[in-house]
């Protein structure tokens, strides 16, 4: 038969309580005529109602982001009924962990503790989720671990503090996703087999694609525009705190060409149709990653106009109540439906995931299968 990966545990993790939409401000700073203008709008376009951040309402970090996906991996482990000394590897997945050196999954693995064990950081932005599922899921195929643990963590909440903006240039594409981005980890079990108690999750396939060749860069940190030239970079400024000034540590997002990467990625799925790996007729579940509702309905008018009368429920998002938290998004999407009863045995679960950093895609197809029966 051939190798196959089963998702055999879930968890999720997002620091502190709910923050509602009229409390941002208070615990991101930013209360002027202006900003508050700007909040208001991009809340509304986006529809998160509430999200977690890291944060206390003075602005001092709360929790590392390594502490963040531990606690994730650690739900995932109960959910399981296993301990970290069970895995032989760990793929971490984030936009920014806290250190510059070493590797984000080092440091995960350090606080998590288990045994030795194969790590590897994914970087990126949001589809660094998927990356690091495929890694995880292709070494439990190959035989060469019994199981894996994947998690996507971020905590974006100390970029987006009033400090961080004030007395530099104002950009408009930083302000787009300091209303928009929160913190929180999401993290999965990868098996070779089925568990022998509860249903789980088969990998039936992984697909990434990056069409940066075609694309300048959308969403950035450490650029001072859309083309990477030498000597312009963060890291060639004289100092840290003159980079800083200069707009280079904010996280921003190029809106203007957000149609573009709504339309990409849609070409990626239609081509997956054709290729027969997704059958719409069949498929029981979509979860996909998005940053605003907007984007869904750009996704719901196409898909309606391909399959007429396609039932929209099928669609699984939580964006509205835990907010967008980049590479941990789909894996918390995925363990609420998980543990909601959404998903019942047989059931088809096609995972998408957009990134803008340069136009990135990621996608998953799962099967919901019974227990693994005993052979005794």
């Amino acid at each position: 038969m051939p190798a196959t990966a089963y998702l055999t545990g879930l968890g999720r993790y997002l620091p502190g309580e709910p923050v509602a939409n009229e409390d941002v401000a208070r615990r991101l700073g930013g209360v002027d005529k202006r900003t508050d203008g700007l909040r208001a709008r991009i809340q509304r376009a986006n529809g998160i109602r509430q999200r977690y951040y890291a944060l206390d309402d003075e602005g001092r970090t709360t929790e590392l982001n390594e502490e963040l996906a531990v606690h994730a991996l650690e739900d995932a482990l109960t959910d399981r009924g296993i301990s970290a000394s069970d895995l032989g590897m760990l793929a971490c997945a984030t936009t920014q962990g806290d250190l510059l050196v070493p590797g984000f999954a080092s440091m995960v693995h350090g606080r998590l503790g288990g045994g030795p064990m194969q790590v590897l950081t994914a970087s990126g932005v949001c589809a660094s989720s998927i990356a690091a599922l495929d890694a995880a899921v292709s070494k439990v195929r190959l035989g060469d671990h019994p199981r894996a643990a994947v998690v996507g963590s971020e905590l974006s909440s100390r970029w987006l503090h009033q400090r961080r903006f004030e007395g530099v240039e104002d950009h408009l594409d930083a302000h787009f996703l300091r209303w928009m981005l929160s913190d929180g980890a999401g993290a999965a079990i990868v098996e070779f087999q089925p568990r022998p108690d509860k249903p789980s999750l088969r990998v039936d396939w992984v697909r990434q694609v990056s069409l940066a060749h075609e694309h300048e860069v959308c969403m950035r940190a450490g650029l001072d525009g859309p083309t990477a030239v030498a000597g312009r970079t963060w890291q060639d400024y004289d100092d840290v705190a003159t980079a800083e000034k200069a707009g280079l540590l904010q996280i921003r997002q190029e809106t203007a060409v957000l149609d573009e990467l709504a339309a990409a990625g849609l070409a990626q799925f239609e081509e997956l149709v054709d290729r027969g790996l997704v059958d719409l007729k069949k498929l029981d579940h979509v979860l996909c990653h998005y940053s605003t509702n907007a984007f869904r309905d750009v996704v719901f008018d196409a898909l309606s106009a391909r399959v007429p009368g396609m039932d929209t429920s099928r669609w699984f998002s939580n964006l509205e109540t835990c907010g967008n938290t980049g590479a941990a998004s789909i894996f918390i999407a995925l363990e609420e439906a998980w543990r909601t009863g959404r998903f019942t045995p047989g059931d088809t679960i096609l995972l998408a995931v957009p990134e803008s950093g340069r136009f990135s895609f990621g996608f998953a197809h799962l099967t919901v299968v019974e227990p693994r029966r005993s052979t005794t």
